[in-house]
């Protein structure tokens, strides 16, 4: 009896090894299936999160990686939280040393963790460098001599190229890359034919069309319907996700708020049901698009205090911060504002990430800019949009969008008292937003352009302005949309300068702003000019008396000049190009040290044979 009570043993443990093995496959299958077939994220984390339990408990490190990287996601940065995502890199670095370092697996454990430190640290380098690896053994594995064994290892390599190029492409979400993007995503459509994987092929898809919108492609629309088409005929949960927030974002466009709004909860829904990370502030940042064309932003304040501080936001997603600056600006809260505006500044505002939410983040800065008189702030972020005025200010996978990175352009330039830059953009903008049938951003930029015009006060600025605003009201008519009625502050051309000798500089001012630039001829001249407002100077006369040491008793008294004029002894055509040259000296050294009296003096001050300072 002993005997067969021994015997059994082996064959129970046997058993139950085999039974746990099952287990471990169903697992891994399930969570694939969820993953890739069904688009399930939350089904597939459940079943590999089982999978690695059983894996580490058996000692099987290949399922483990298997289990790890299953755990990572479909996309890069699945996992927001502190704890769980320091414990998928610790998981994923474990299974690194437990696997030889020279397998297929141990690559994609190596690219993965590429990929998310790379996304955290806002780069790409690493991830590049993986997916370069990854293709040249794919290559390698596609010219194997033995057609069996090139087929088998063909399919795996296929997986890992699809997967690395998946992982590569949601580090490279910054406007700069959207060439790069698209190719990445031509070459998945194309690896998904040799993985097979449903999940890849709508992938592959999703990342044309989203990029498609991202370029500004007239055709973006035909993409996405062919990935709706493939979703009617087999729904995948994830990538159903976003085509329903694509909805929301062509909704917007097209200014159907009410239906917006309703698609947008739709969206949220789909997004929970999948269990993506971001269903939750994507139906927020449409609502914040919504109310900001709606001219209803700050209603959103208290939603938006709480998300800054969520722990589930993208750690490269600023937008909701910006969203906060503007919005607490809007509702006169300028200490809230400020300190936001502040936050995403930081010590420079080149180092905020270039994530997909980058260009509407900066819309959001520029904005704040404008209602907070930050030039200095305007002038950065222009230096920063400019290389993307082609393109529109889209967030994220497309979810939302703001029309033309022109718009943001000329609000920049209209903050930093560049009037003929700001009416450049802004009649570049409208064109462009015309082009999207992005018709609340039409209607934006036609409302900013005529205040560009009416600032300016040129020959013909009135009636461009009135042309505009015209324009602006039968679009909006047509569409249903309101005229944006946006705070203005006191514009700086519209305000006097003040011109005083402090020691051996001279002290500019212009309403609160103030600045200390270095004496000079031309500074002379222009305190001549600025102390005698609406009067024609003779250049000549500017020469004789900056010769004079009583010019400054002049000044101070501001006794002015009362119209009369002084003949040059010498030439007055050499008058003329010395004061103008001067002047144009001392206003670039003025704009060099605040861009807004700069540019307030290079719009009133004229040179010629007869200077004068011409103040709105």
């Amino acid at each position: 009896m002993a005997s067969e009570a021994d015997g059994a043993k082996p064959s129970r443990r046997l058993e139950v090894v085999t039974q746990q093995t099952d287990e471990l496959r169903a697992a891994l299958a399930d969570g694939a299936r969820a993953q890739h077939e069904a688009g399930d994220l939350q089904a597939s984390r459940d079943s590999f999160e089982r999978a690695y339990r059983l894996a580490e408990k058996a000692g099987d490190a290949e399922s483990m990686a298997l289990a790890a990287l299953g755990l990572a996601g479909l996309w890069v940065a699945e996992r927001r939280t502190v704890t769980s995502t320091v414990l998928l890199e610790a998981r994923l670095q474990h299974v690194l040393t437990l696997l030889d370092p020279r397998s297929a697996l141990a690559l994609r454990v190596r690219t993965r963790l590429a990929g998310e430190a790379d996304y955290a640290r806002g780069t790409h380098t690493a991830v590049l460098a993986a997916l370069n690896e990854v293709r040249a053994q794919s290559a390698e594995a596609a010219g194997a001599p033995l057609a069996g064994a090139a087929g088998a290892a063909g399919d795996g390599d296929a997986e890992l190229l699809a997967e690395a190029l998946r992982i590569a492409h949601h580090c490279l979400l910054g406007p700069e890359h959207v060439t790069m993007r698209r190719e990445l995503a031509v070459e998945l459509t194309k690896a998904s034919f040799r993985t097979k994987r449903y999940g890849d092929l709508l992938m592959g898809l999703l990342w044309q069309t989203a990029n498609a919108y991202c370029a500004g492609d007239p055709h973006a629309g035909r993409l996405l319907g062919e990935l709706k088409d493939h979703l009617a005929q087999r729904d995948h949960l994830a990538v159903g996700f976003v085509a329903s927030a694509i909805d929301v974002m062509l909704a917007i466009r097209a200014g159907r708020f009410d239906e917006a709004e309703a698609l947008a909860a739709v969206c949220a829904s789909r997004g929970a049901a999948a269990g993506d990370a971001d269903h939750d502030w994507w139906a927020a940042a449409q609502l914040v698009t919504i109310r900001w064309y709606q001219g209803r932003l700050t209603e959103l304040l208290p939603m938006l205090h709480d998300r800054v501080h969520s722990p589930v936001l993208s750690p490269v997603d600023n937008s909701a911060v910006a969203a906060l600056a503007v919005a607490a600006a809007l509702s006169g809260d300028r200490p809230r504002a400020a300190s936001a505006l502040a936050e995403l500044c930081g010590a420079d505002l080149a180092a905020l990430p270039r994530s997909s939410a980058w260009l509407v983040t900066m819309n959001g800065v520029v904005e704040a800019a404008y209602l907070l008189e930050e030039a200095d702030v305007a002038a950065r972020a222009y230096e920063l949009l400019r290389p993307y005025g082609h393109l529109p200010m889209i967030g994220s996978l497309a979810v939302t969008c703001f029309g033309s990175v022109e718009h943001a352009l000329g609000v920049a330039a209209l903050t930093s008292g560049r009037l003929d830059l700001a009416i450049e953009h802004l009649t570049a903008a409208v064109p462009h937003n015309l082009a999207l049938a992005h018709w609340p951003a039409l209607v934006a930029s036609r409302a900013r352009l005529a205040q560009a015009h009416a600032l300016r006060g040129g020959p013909g600025d009135a009636d461009a302005a009135r042309r505009e605003l015209d324009a602006a009201a039968a679009e909006a008519a047509s569409a249903g949309l309101a005229v944006p009625d946006h705070p203005v502050p006191r514009p700086a051309a519209a305000e006097r300068a003040q011109c005083q000798r402090t020691g051996r500089k001279w002290r500019l001012t212009l309403g609160h702003r103030g600045v200390l630039v270095e004496d000079s001829i031309g500074l002379v001249h222009l305190a001549v000019l600025i102390a005698n407002p609406r009067q024609e100077i003779q250049a000549a006369d500017l020469v004789a008396r900056a010769e004079r040491d009583w010019l400054v008793a002049q000044l101070s008294s501001a006794a002015g000049f009362g119209g009369r004029t002084r003949a040059f002894p010498d030439q007055p055509e050499r008058a003329r190009v010395a004061v103008g040259k001067a002047i144009r000296r001392a206003l670039a050294r003025i704009a060099e040290a605040d861009a807004v009296i700069g540019e307030h003096l290079r719009q009133t001050v004229h040179t010629g044979v007869r200077c004068s300072y011409w103040p709105g």
